[in-house]
């Protein structure tokens, strides 16, 4: 495994970014699901996923903050889909005044990640806290879906969160680095700041010896327009290293 690369995007150019933000909810343009509503999403999957390891794929916050205690961890590849950041967000790690942008995987290209397998025992369980973690609104259920992945131990199944959004209300897809990155260095709630979640999710990449070309550029970039937007000192250009 390659030692991981020093970033361009440091925790003293991150905590730039934060600022105290009122959780105001989402607004109005979504449709909440009530809680016995997503008890019956996770009751669904539960019965989809049947006799076999239930394996969960994760690519962005997941790696660095699950919500489960996984008995198996492996390397994974999804083939035919890759991060984006191109979901906007008017919460959570934005404002209406100053939307965020949240990751998704878009289809095309290929997607290194991680696959976690939960205990047997537990997945109903596993599964509700997922469901209600991830799955807040009726707008969210089509981008929850099972996918094949790539392991050294084979192909596994694997119940994936955030995948395939569609152009339209509030998605914008094949956005251009420089824009995401003017996006990420300025928006921030209640939650935290966009920067924040792009620095752990690339430094943790980067500890497992995953490396996504365009993230990296991206950290660059963000680092680069924090500078310019805080008037913070260049942190060099680490990211050629």
């Amino acid at each position: 495994m390659p030692p991981p690369r020093q970033m361009s995007l440091t925790p003293d150019l991150v905590s730039l970014c934060f600022r105290e933000e009122p959780n105001n909810g989402f607004g109005n343009d979504w449709v909440p699901l009530t809680d016995a509503e997503m008890d019956a999403v996770a009751e669904r999957l539960f019965a989809e996923c049947g006799d076999d390891p239930l394996w969960v794929f994760a690519y962005g916050s997941l790696i660095w903050k699950p919500t489960f205690e996984p008995v198996e961890q492996r390397r994974a590849t999804a083939i035919g889909w890759h991060r984006s950041f191109c979901m906007e967000m008017t919460a959570w790690r934005g404002t209406p005044e100053q939307p965020g942008l949240m990751m998704a995987l878009d289809r095309g290209g290929r997607c290194d990640g991680v696959v976690f397998r939960l205990p047997d025992d537990t997945r109903r369980d596993e599964l509700s806290k997922m469901v209600h973690r991830e799955i807040l609104f009726r707008e969210n259920l089509a981008m929850m879906r099972w996918i094949h992945v790539r392991t050294e131990a084979g192909k596994v199944r694997a119940l994936v969160f955030w995948a395939g959004p569609k152009q339209g209300n509030g998605i914008s897809l094949k956005l251009p680095l420089e824009k995401v990155a003017f996006v990420l260095a300025r928006a921030c709630g209640y939650a935290g700041s966009c920067a924040e979640y792009l620095y752990n999710t690339v430094s943790h990449l980067e500890q497992l010896g995953i490396r996504d070309r365009n993230l990296w550029r991206l950290q660059q970039l963000v680092a680069e327009e924090i500078v310019e937007a805080y008037g913070a000192p260049h942190p060099g250009a680490h990211g050629s290293r």
